[in-house]
């Protein structure tokens, strides 16, 4: 007897099988080893800082990189760099304006190799302004997680913080560096 496949039952399989193909990891952010941070200058010094408070939605995998996002919701008021001066600051309407703007949203639109490095292209939203932000990327698996860290930079007066009296870029400096180091646990 000879058997012959069917090729309807084989195409409903291969479509079946596509979006396996294609799928990235899902992770879950461990807060208490993660930290998202950023850095500036003041009058010629730097500065670091961190956010207490944010949330991440990761999907990722450096093979299929067409299947990874970031989507990174960030609570202004949790800024913090250990000035009082400066903490006290921030979330008023001179830089992030929590009572108007109390999030910060961070989305990927897509990745892309550039040599060694893997850079996610996204859309930042702050104070009411969407820019395109690239972060360079180095994900790092291990066993059933990962880490990952990522890196750029942002014009401040692109999105109006430290506007007014606070716009002189000589007192302070007109980038803020962003890094973040996630510790992920896969669902």
């Amino acid at each position: 007897m000879n058997v012959r496949p069917n090729r309807t039952a084989l195409a409903c399989l291969f479509a079946l099988a596509l979006p396996c193909l294609s799928h990235a990891a899902d992770y879950t952010v461990q807060p208490s080893a993660s930290t998202l941070g950023f850095s500036g200058s003041f009058q010629g010094s730097s500065f670091d800082g961190h956010f207490d408070k944010w949330t991440a939605a990761i999907r990722y995998d450096q093979a299929k990189l067409a299947a990874s996002k970031f989507d990174v919701t960030v609570d202004l008021s949790s800024a913090k760099t250990g000035d009082s001066d400066r903490d006290g600051a921030l979330p008023g309407t001179d830089f992030f304006n929590v009572a108007k703007y109390p999030q910060a949203h961070f989305v990927t639109t897509g990745f892309r190799q550039q040599g060694a490095q893997v850079i996610a292209d996204g859309n930042l939203t702050l104070r009411g302004v969407t820019k395109p932000v690239s972060l360079v990327v180095a994900f790092k698996p291990q066993g059933s997680g990962a880490t990952l860290d990522v890196s750029g930079s942002v014009k401040r007066l692109d999105f109006g913080v430290g506007g007014g009296q606070y716009a002189d870029t000589s007192v302070i400096g007109p980038d803020v560096k962003i890094s973040a180091h996630l510790v992920l646990a896969a669902k």
